[in-house]
């Protein structure tokens, strides 16, 4: 076999060498270039993110999202010096071959972490939109309590029995969400009973009195009491009126102090709020009335009672009141 030549082979690579040294003293100046350019990137990426993240934390109640769209935006900014700089020394190839491997890359983890991707997205989409912030009183998913914290993967929830729950954020997303703090105020509703005999317009009147003289009602003109329904023992009424929410009183203190002020004002203007009734009336179509069945029953019971002479007869008819008399 043979071998190639050892001067052949020191040829080959000294040229090859020549070449390469040649042209790295040819793209000298761009390599310099290049650099100062990505030097240049960097410190510009460095004074954005100040800025950027300055901004950021006055937009958004989460230091987390501030702190991730700031890294964004650095990231980017540095990511694109450094493309700048590849191109410049004439490594378009490359530059090529990084934009779509990091294509490729970001969809693989996107599938393979598409749960964890979809409630990162949800969390800088409410972040940006504001749905809510930080102590705002939200229900959503059975969940009812006070914002404690929100991330970019769920926020945190105290519910009003003391429990915290942990709520993705893509269901907030998603679903039906209601912020109780987003308008200020809240409305009540207290539901009462008066007799069928008392007069409607009556007690509403001094309902809507009573509870406008409460400072924690706003919206006075606003405050009525409807009625609701025929109930089997009253007519059912229906008070509204407003508070703001959150606020104090509380909501729940409000609601006693209420339903307490209904009851003393019903009762001070001699207006029954009645116990539940129930009235049998067996006077329906192929019936009796009840006094008529009661008269039918007592006269049966009294013509089957036996008289004192027949019980007399029978005691003499043996001299054993227990044997039977004999024939």
């Amino acid at each position: 076999m043979d071998f190639p030549k050892i001067d052949e082979v020191y040829k080959l690579l000294s040229g090859k060498l020549e070449s390469w040294i040649e042209g790295a003293i040819t793209l000298l100046p761009n390599i310099v270039v290049a650099f100062l350019i990505a030097m240049l990137f960097g410190v510009i990426a460095k004074m954005v993110g100040n800025v950027v993240g300055k901004l950021m934390r006055r937009t958004f109640e989460s230091r987390q999202i501030a702190g991730l769209l700031t890294s964004i935006i650095k990231a980017i900014v540095l990511v694109a010096g450094i493309f700048i700089a590849l191109d410049f020394v004439g490594l378009k190839g490359t530059v090529t071959s990084l934009l779509a491997g990091a294509g490729i890359v970001g969809l693989a983890i996107g599938f393979a972490f598409q749960d964890m991707t979809e409630n990162f997205i949800a969390g800088i989409a409410m972040g940006i939109r504001k749905p809510f912030d930080i102590g705002d009183v939200i229900e959503a998913e059975g969940v009812f309590g006070n914002v404690k914290e929100i991330n970019l993967r769920n926020t945190l929830v105290e519910t009003f029995y003391g429990q915290l729950e942990v709520i993705p954020n893509k269901i907030l997303f998603r679903n039906i969400l209601t912020n109780y703090s987003y308008l200020g105020y809240r409305r009540i509703e207290v539901p009462v009973g008066i007799s069928y005999a008392d007069d409607i317009e009556k007690a509403a009147e001094v309902i809507t009195d009573a509870m406008n003289e409460k400072d924690y009602v706003i919206k006075k003109d606003e405050t009525a009491v409807y009625a609701e329904s025929f109930g089997d023992s009253s007519i059912n009424l229906l008070l509204w009126f407003w508070i703001r929410y959150p606020g104090e009183p509380g909501f729940m203190v409000v609601r006693h102090d209420a339903i307490n002020t209904v009851k003393t004002v019903l009762e001070n203007n001699d207006i029954l709020i009645p116990f539940p009734i129930r009235t049998l009336d067996f006077n329906a179509k192929g019936g009796d009335k009840l006094n008529t069945m009661l008269k039918k029953h007592n006269e049966q019971g009294v013509n089957s009672k036996p008289s004192s002479s027949t019980q007399q007869s029978d005691v003499k008819a043996g001299e054993n009141p227990e044997q039977p008399a004999e024939e």
